[in-house]
């Protein structure tokens, strides 16, 4: 069905969902970037060089500044593993960008004519091509040879796609998994007001500007859809959302195996700043708040999820409204 059919005898719910992604459709039409337009990659404010200690990591915007052990380091280990940990995010977001493309064409297959998620999907899908095209402008022009992701991740991606055909839900439950972690990474770091180096400056602008779009339609499509499911499978949904939430918070957020082999890191560093630090709890927990207020209003909150959520370390309060900063949870970390 398309925008212009939608008449007063269309469902009020489906209309506001179909009049929503129109909105979300001219917002990529009419607010879109380019990167190689919008980001002057030869400029010489943009210049990569050593020492440079714009690429320590902002304080409580990243896991691995909690704790005293990445503060006690010497300035350039500092440095070297900032510029290590923000281009593998960057690879991370672009093989995460691959999957959510190669998902999304799947499931767009599977629309009829005029559907009005036809249009939207197709955009998203063409500002992810355009996101992955920056990541990897930014992975070179820093230098490092990072792999992105776990190896359990690069397993497996060959096989998350086919949800967007055969488990739609599921398909967009982890579309959100990977993208609500990286868009808390990158607002955390813009707003810490602590100076960071102007590529990644460019790059999280961009694709925070544009990853607002879609996590929205993300939310929408969930909340939209879950309404047709039977109460059993609406069940079986409510127990798989905060599994898939933290199994791909970890693909995502966690540095693969090469990190702590390259700076000669010990295991038990590992394990407390991913996820045994009172910080990193909390850090976990800030990641999940916007889809716990979604779980909520899709009535995907009972008891028994209630319960998942917790043993999977991610519950808490839940948003107000979409992006809401947690400030009463930074100053709790700032005072830890």
């Amino acid at each position: 069905m398309t925008i212009e059919s939608v008449d007063e005898n269309t469902d009020g719910d489906f209309a506001k969902y179909v009049e929503k992604l129109h909105q979300l459709s001219e917002g990529s039409v009419h607010k879109r970037f380019d990167p190689y337009v919008d980001i002057d990659w030869n400029s010489p404010e943009l210049a990569v060089f050593a020492n440079d200690e714009r690429w320590i990591l902002p304080e409580s915007a990243d896991p691995l500044t909690n704790g005293d052990w990445y503060r006690s380091l010497p300035k350039e280990k500092q440095i070297a593993i900032g510029m290590w940990r923000q281009a593998n995010v960057a690879k991370v977001g672009l093989q995460f960008e691959q999957i959510l493309i190669n998902g999304m064409l799947n499931y767009i297959q599977t629309l009829p004519n005029g559907s009005p998620e036809f249009r939207y999907c197709t955009h998203e899908i063409i500002e992810e091509g355009n996101h992955t095209l920056m990541f990897q402008e930014m992975v070179n022009r820093v230098g490092m040879n990072v792999p992105g992701g776990s190896p359990y991740m690069k397993v497996f991606s060959p096989l998350f796609p086919l949800a967007g055909r055969l488990m739609p839900l599921v398909f967009f439950v982890g579309v959100l998994a990977g993208e609500e972690p990286i868009d808390h990474i990158q607002k955390s770091i813009l707003r810490s007001g602590e100076e960071i180096h102007p590529i990644m400056a460019n790059v999280m602008r961009i694709h925070v500007a544009e990853e607002a779009r879609h996590i929205s339609f993300a939310h929408e499509f969930l909340e939209h859809h879950i309404k047709e499911l039977n109460t059993a499978n609406r069940l079986a949904l409510s127990i798989a959302f905060p599994i898939v939430m933290r199994v791909l918070c970890d693909f995502i957020a966690v540095p693969p195996p090469q990190f702590w082999a390259t700076f000669d890191i010990p295991k038990s560093v590992k394990r407390e700043l991913f996820w045994d630090h009172p910080k990193s709890q909390q850090t976990l927990r800030n990641y999940f708040a916007d889809v716990r207020m979604l779980a909520e209003k899709a009535g995907l909150m009972n008891p028994v999820s209630k319960r998942i959520w917790k043993l999977m370390g991610i519950d808490g309060k839940q948003s107000r409204y979409r992006s809401e900063p947690n400030r009463a949870e930074a100053v709790l970390l700032k005072s830890a």
